[in-house]
C-alpha cells in the first residue's frame, strides 16, 4: 500500500478575487470540510489529510464505503464534512481520482478523470462533487450560503501543487490562523472571551486580531481546558499592535478556521467569525492567504 508517495501531492486551488465564466471551465462548490485522501489496495484503505495526519478514526463510515468499493486500488480525491468545522453527517464529497486499478490517471484532462469518477459505483456517504451549471456560479454559491466555488480548466492535468488551473473563489474570505492567547469570559460567558490569534511570516509569528463570535458553549470550555494546558508567561507574537493589556498567552499550536469580511489597513481582520478547528493544519504552515 502506497504511503502517500511524494508524487501525489495533492493539487491545490490558488485563490482569486476574479470572477468569470468561460468556456473550457468547470465550476464545483468550495465546502466547508478538511481535504481528503483516501488510499484503497483490497481491503486495506487509509484515509489521510492533505498534510499526511491519519482520518481514518475520524471518519469509519467513510473508511468502510471505500473498503466496499469493487475496484482493487484507487487513489480518491475529495473534501470530508461533518467532523471538523461544522459538525454533521459525516460526507466524502468527491471531484477527482488520481489512481484506478494500477492505472495512474494524472496525466489524463480532468474531463476524462471525471468521467472515470462517475463510472465508480459510489453511494452515501460517498458522494461525486456536482457542477455548477446556469448561472453565475459564485451568486449562486453566495445566496445558498456556501463557503464559495472552485473554478477547474476541462484539459488540466492533476499538479502536485498549487495551480492556476484550479482557482478558487470565496464569498467570504476565510483565513486558517494560529492562537497565540485568549481573554478572560465578561459577564454570562464561560470558558474564553475570544482568541488572539495570527499566522507566520518567515520568523514573525504577526497578530491577525481577536475572533470572539461563532462559538457553542462546549466549544468555549473545550478550547479552555485545551489551551490551559499550553499557557506560556510571554506573548508568542513578535509582530502585534493591538494587543489587549489582559490576556493569556499560549504556544502557538492551536490552528482555526476563520471567516471575515476583509483585512483591515492595519492587518487586522474586520468581522472576524470562528468556522471551526484545523487539526489538519500544522501551525507552522499557518500564513496569511492573499491572492
Amino acid at each position: 500500500m502506497p504511503e502517500f508517495p511524494d508524487w501525489l501531492q495533492p493539487m491545490a486551488a490558488t485563490l482569486t478575487q476574479d470572477r468569470f465564466v468561460a468556456p473550457g471551465w468547470v465550476f464545483e462548490q468550495k465546502f466547508d470540510g478538511i481535504r481528503l485522501l483516501a488510499f484503497k489496495q483490497g481491503d486495506n484503505v487509509r484515509l489521510l489529510s492533505r498534510n499526511r495526519l491519519p482520518q481514518s478514526h475520524a471518519y469509519p463510515a467513510i473508511h468502510a464505503a471505500v473498503a466496499a468499493l469493487p475496484v482493487e486500488d484507487a487513489i480518491l480525491d475529495g473534501e470530508a464534512t461533518g467532523v471538523w468545522g461544522r459538525p454533521g453527517e459525516p460526507l466524502y464529497h468527491l471531484f477527482d481520482i488520481p489512481r484506478l486499478n494500477g492505472r495512474d490517471l494524472t496525466q489524463l484532462p480532468l474531463s476524462e478523470r471525471r468521467n472515470v469518477l462517475e463510472n465508480l459505483p459510489v453511494a452515501r456517504p460517498l458522494l461525486l462533487v456536482e457542477r455548477l451549471i446556469g448561472e453565475s456560479p459564485w451568486e449562486h454559491a453566495c445566496r445558498e450560503g456556501w463557503e464559495g466555488v472552485i473554478a477547474k480548466q476541462v484539459g488540466s492535468r492533476y499538479e502536485h501543487r498549487r495551480s492556476r488551473a484550479w482557482l478558487k473563489m470565496k464569498c467570504e474570505s476565510t483565513q486558517e490562523l494560529v492562537v497565540g492567547g485568549f481573554t478572560e469570559p465578561q459577564g454570562s460567558r464561560v470558558g474564553l472571551g475570544a482568541l488572539l490569534v495570527g499566522y507566520f511570516e518567515g520568523e514573525d509569528f504577526c497578530y491577525a486580531g481577536r475572533v470572539g463570535t461563532g462559538f457553542t458553549a462546549k466549544l468555549l470550555r473545550d478550547l479552555r481546558e485545551r489551551l490551559d494546558a499550553l499557557e506560556i508567561p510571554a506573548r508568542p507574537f513578535t509582530n502585534a499592535v493591538g494587543l489587549p493589556r489582559e490576556a493569556h498567552w499560549v504556544r502557538p499550536e492551536v490552528v482555526v478556521q476563520v471567516g471575515f469580511i476583509e483585512w483591515t489597513n492595519h492587518g487586522k481582520m474586520r468581522h472576524p467569525r470562528l468556522l471551526g478547528l484545523r487539526p489538519d493544519t500544522p501551525a507552522a504552515d499557518v500564513v496569511r492567504e492573499s491572492p
